[in-house]
């Protein structure tokens, strides 16, 4: 499992408290635009190639199904592109990259419980007011759709977590936070996720498919992916790519085995990730504030 897209580059110049040390080759504004640009254009084109050979050929239960496993993996691609291009270019990694330190390893894992929890929380929320079902059974029965516990966990880490998080944070983030702030980077990238996920929609056999695409459960996915962007994004200032892919693995996880469906669990699960969130950044500026102190 890659642990980071991009490990920041060190000064070639002594540090100066006086004169800080800058990066030989700057990226040039124009340049990250152009990147992020190509990104977008590499990932939503390998995406919907193989998605719609997918729709073509009927489902991820028919010979569709590689097609349909392929696509996940457009933001990958392109993450893989922009950073060949960088490092020809003899160019940095952007400033707002998260290396990966050793306490990541600890870091991860809890964020990857609190994601988790913030879902449970959310659907035994819907069970107490009748909305939903919860049961060990069900989610055994998923698992062993899959192939079994092994296959199950192996599928879910793939096809999303592994196959997104270094184009969509370990790429794309860094590079629109030299202009913009997280919030708008959430909101941007939310939208675009949304939008990105749009064909899966017509691919029998999938999550979204099963929700309907004009429907409540279908409408409150697609408004979703801005709060889950906002999640994730909170554990990759925190911890990297491995905390990002940690959450994003939790909360599809936790969502498949709960089954969860219906519109009330599912705005549960928005409020709940918002107060996540809001827990997450305050505790954030409490540790800058103490580091100043």
């Amino acid at each position: 499992m890659p642990t980071n897209t991009e490990k920041p580059a060190h000064p070639t110049t002594p540090a100066n408290p006086a004169h800080p040390a800058t990066p030989a080759h700057p990226a040039h504004p124009d340049r990250r635009r152009t990147d992020l640009l190509l990104f977008m254009a590499i990932t939503f084109g390998v995406s919907w190639a193989c998605w719609g050979t997918a729709i073509g050929l009927g489902g991820p239960d028919t010979p569709a199904y590689t097609p349909f496993l392929l696509g996940a993996f457009g933001p990958l691609t392109g993450a893989l592109v922009i950073r060949v291009r960088r490092k020809r270019r003899g160019e940095p990694v952007p400033a707002h990259a998260v290396r990966f330190r050793p306490a990541a390893l600890l870091r991860a894992p809890l964020l990857m419980l609190a994601a988790s929890g913030a879902v449970l929380a959310a659907a035994a929320l819907g069970h107490a007011a009748g909305d939903t079902t919860l049961s060990w059974s069900d989610a055994q029965d998923v698992m062993k759709d899959m192939g079994g516990p092994a296959a199950f966990l192996v599928s879910m880490i793939i096809s999303g977590p592994l196959s997104e998080e270094p184009g969509w944070r370990g790429t794309a983030y860094p590079r629109m936070r030299a202009t913009m702030g997280r919030f708008q980077i959430a909101l941007v990238l939310g939208v675009i996720w949304a939008v990105w996920h749009m064909p899966l929609f017509f691919i029998d056999g999938t999550v979204q498919n099963d929700l309907g695409l004009a429907t409540p459960s279908g409408v409150l996915f697609a408004v979703g992916n801005i709060p889950m962007a906002m999640l994730v994004t909170c554990a990759y200032e925190r911890a990297g790519i491995l905390a990002s892919i940690a959450v994003h693995f939790a909360v599809n996880t936790t969502m498949v085995l709960l089954n969860v469906h219906t519109p009330a669990t599912q705005a549960l699960i928005t409020g709940c990730q918002i107060l996540l969130i809001t827990l997450l950044l305050l505790t954030a500026r409490r540790t800058q504030e103490t580091v100043k102190v």
